[in-house]
């Protein structure tokens, strides 16, 4: 039996261990829901002594908080040498693009989050597959929970795009990796939009009534929802879909959130009057 080994079994990787797990791997892990602790090293390096593949979710150290970079490599880094690698990164480290398209070629460590940018390339020069993530939802992080809860906003930015992918997706999409050369790889869907059509499709599909069309001032937002806006990009999975034999299930988010509205719209319905937020991806 195939082992792999998770650090960080956070909401993706739990759909990504269930999908390996569903494919006859033992998943070992590191994490509140994990079978190891993050800190106890001579368990940890038993475990990956013994992995076929590693998989990391854990994000990088804050900047100016004298964290570390990526704390699986400070603890683990020499651990990892000559295994097969996976890293789950994000398409910030892309930066703005004034809504231009972005592959795996284009220069990164220029936006909002250079530490990932730096944590990204580290995971490169191990010989890992970087899967660059956008904005994920799937079953309980999605556009109904926030309007559920009152969080959603539309925001009059109409030039403003966004990429996105349904969990699913990425699961599917590290595990087409597995036997992959190392490499950036974007894992994003074939839509990129903007969110107010996002949130407009969900009160179509539940009957809620659309927040109010508000500047970025008058929705209140918070530094880190704000920071969501700053940049403005589509995401190409074009590598995906032609190296790993990749293709999302969920090709826009109109197909994902119909999958999605099912069990959501229970909750969206017995919610409360939205009531003013900070929003969050």
């Amino acid at each position: 039996m195939p082992r792999l080994f998770i650090f960080g079994l956070g909401y993706t990787a739990r759909v990504i261990a269930a999908r390996f797990e569903g494919r006859g791997w033992e998943v070992v892990s590191t994490g509140s829901d994990g079978t190891l602790a993050f800190d106890d090293a001579g368990s940890v390096r038993v475990a990956l002594a013994d992995a076929d593949h590693v998989l990391s979710s854990v994000p990088p150290g804050s900047e100016g908080r004298g964290e570390p970079l990526d704390p699986v490599l400070e603890l683990y880094g020499d651990a990892l040498r000559g295994k097969a690698l996976s890293y789950l990164s994000s398409t910030g480290v892309y930066g703005d693009t004034g809504g231009a398209w972005v592959d795996e070629g284009a220069p990164v460590g220029t936006g909002r989050r250079t530490a990932r940018a730096e944590a990204d390339a580290a995971w490169l020069a191990l010989g890992a597959r970087a899967y660059r993530l956008p904005g994920i939802y799937g079953p309980g992080r999605s556009i109904f929970e926030r309007l559920a809860e009152g969080r959603a906003h539309r925001i009059d930015l109409p030039d403003q795009v966004f990429s996105r992918v349904h969990v699913a997706d990425i699961a599917a999409g590290v595990l087409a990796g597995v036997e992959a050369q190392g490499g950036a790889y974007n894992l994003a869907d074939d839509l990129p939009c903007g969110q107010n059509r996002l949130v407009e499709e969900a009160c179509r599909l539940t009957g809620m009534a659309l927040p109010p069309l508000q500047s970025l001032d008058e929705a209140g937002l918070s530094p880190m929802a704000r920071g969501f806006y700053a940049e403005n990009r589509r995401v190409a999975n074009g590598k995906a879909k032609v190296v790993l034999g990749w293709r999302p299930r969920y090709p826009s988010y109109v197909e994902g959130l119909r999958a999605l509205s099912a069990t959501a719209r229970p909750t969206v319905a017995s919610a409360a009057p939205p009531a003013a937020s900070s929003d969050q991806r």
